[in-house]
């Protein structure tokens, strides 16, 4: 049987990757030898000069524009390579080039930022998060020019890398309104995330946002006897703990007004695509080092994990915690709160509905003060995007296998990049639960990191040809 043309591209790609292997691994080590800790400030010039080092190489991959961003904290790359078809679609990848602390001392084998191979693995800070993410795109791209023939990307490929993800990017979505019309796009690819397990390949489909707050309550101007004045004033204490006991009802459904409004429920077909995962709940406890699976009722673990939004109290503290008894009714209480948001979801509505609900619920003689962190967006893509079966075939072509569907539960700034240019995010990750982010001996396995080289080879080609320009 002759080769046909897809068989030409396939065999292509993959002898490509196989003779340009051992340079990618070579390079992707030199970079994870920098120590680009963002969240330490001794390592400010480690993180500057990672930025460097990924501008230089994504100049010496091909890139035309290769650019370091400044920013009020660490900078970000940006790169560009312009399609030879005008019309062709844009897509923006998001990254980032910064990582966790981690020295021996934390239990590492071996030195963190001295990249080791073992048994088709690389251990090393960053390996999976997110440098060799990142990295996989530059032999990935090349690798569809050497199937294609051409000397430009099918796809106007853009790259943004940020230095401050694992500091919460507290810069980014600054960046990203400042330079919207460079990173304009009409998809974004996050290369910031994983699959269900080295046997099931996935795409996220989503993400949950997140508000937060700290809640302080503040009664009598000091500590005061509980035998001469308890029971006749008002205890803050007290009060933080109705408001914790009043959060959610019977069925965990969180209580207050409007909370549900406009969120996005889960279709049946979500609902039977999550139950098609191998979830093992037994071993998620276990992971979760909880006795016992709680949440909203009639929904599942995943399904609340990744698809409900939720209320936690992150800390709550008042009075007395010394040993032995201190009779008083303390003059203060404080609450931490989170909530994970699901698509719907407004985080300043949300934060609106929160202070209202506290105000009607705190009495006379109780003072109050509500302090928001900054909200993420939670970010959804439809199933029957266009955009997204590309990244479906793309990475089932690469892995032979039947790609399911995840979402995530933790929150990140893929939604800015959503929200401030209007461009839907879809998900690009090889990295499985056991490569230990922002653990000791955090690694990648190799042959998944070729995988997802292959699945960006394909993707460029597939969005072009089938898309056009994604609605």
């Amino acid at each position: 049987m002759s080769e046909t043309p897809a068989d030409s591209v396939v065999r292509t790609v993959r002898t490509y990757i196989d003779a340009h292997r051992a340079a990618f691994l070579e390079d992707l080590a030199e970079w994870l030898r920098i120590p680009s800790v963002s969240a330490q400030p001794e390592h400010a010039d480690d993180v500057r000069r990672s930025a460097e080092w990924l501008a230089a190489k994504l100049k010496e991959t091909g890139f035309p524009v290769t650019e370091v961003w400044p920013t009020a904290g660490a900078p970000a790359v940006f790169a560009e390579w312009p399609s030879s078809d005008p019309d062709a679609p844009t897509v923006l990848v998001y990254g980032h080039h910064d990582v966790q602390p981690a020295a021996v001392a934390d239990g590492w084998h071996t030195d963190p930022f001295e990249p080791v191979i073992r048994e088709g693995r690389m251990y090393a800070r960053g390996a999976a998060d997110d440098k060799g993410q990142v990295f996989f795109h530059t032999l990935g791209v090349r690798a569809h020019l050497a199937a294609t023939g051409a000397e430009a990307p099918a796809v106007h490929l853009k790259l943004i890398v940020e230095g401050e993800e694992e500091s919460g990017s507290p810069n980014f979505r600054a960046l990203v309104e400042r330079e919207a019309r460079r990173l304009a796009a009409d998809v974004v690819i996050v290369s910031d995330t994983g699959m269900w397990s080295e046997t099931t390949p996935t795409v996220c489909t989503g993400m949950r946002g997140v508000a937060d707050c700290e809640i302080d309550l503040h009664g009598p101007d000091q500590d005061i006897h509980s035998g001469a004045f308890g029971g006749a004033v008002p205890n803050p204490a007290t009060v933080a703990a109705r408001l914790v006991a009043a959060l959610h009802d019977a069925d965990e459904r969180v209580t207050i007004p409007g909370f549900y409004d406009n969120i996005a429920e889960l279709t049946d077909e979500e609902r039977a695509l999550i139950a098609e995962l191998p979830f093992d709940e037994s071993e998620w406890l276990r992971t979760a080092k909880s006795h016992a699976a709680a949440g909203e009722k009639g929904y599942s673990t995943l399904e609340r994990v990744w698809a409900r939004p939720t209320a936690e109290v992150n800390g709550i503290g008042g009075g007395y915690q010394g040993p032995g008894g201190k009779t008083i009714v303390p003059a203060s209480a404080h609450l931490k709160l989170s909530f994970r948001l699901v698509s719907g979801q407004d985080p300043y509505e949300v934060e609106a509905a929160v202070r209202d609900w506290v105000a009607a619920r705190v009495p006379d003689g109780i003072r109050h003060s509500i302090v928001f962190g900054a909200p993420t967006r939670p970010c959804l893509t439809p199933l029957d995007h266009p955009a997204l079966q590309s990244v479906v075939r793309a990475m089932g072509r690469a892995f032979g296998e039947k790609v399911r569907f995840t979402r995530e539960g933790g929150s990140g700034p893929a939604a800015d990049l959503q929200d401030v240019l209007g461009a839907p995010v879809l998900f690009l990750g090889i990295s499985v639960p056991s490569d230990g982010w922002h653990s000791p001996n955090e690694k990648v396995e190799l042959d998944l990191l070729l995988k997802g080289v292959e699945t960006a080879a394909y993707l460029w080609g597939d969005l072009a040809a089938s898309h056009g320009r994604p609605a």
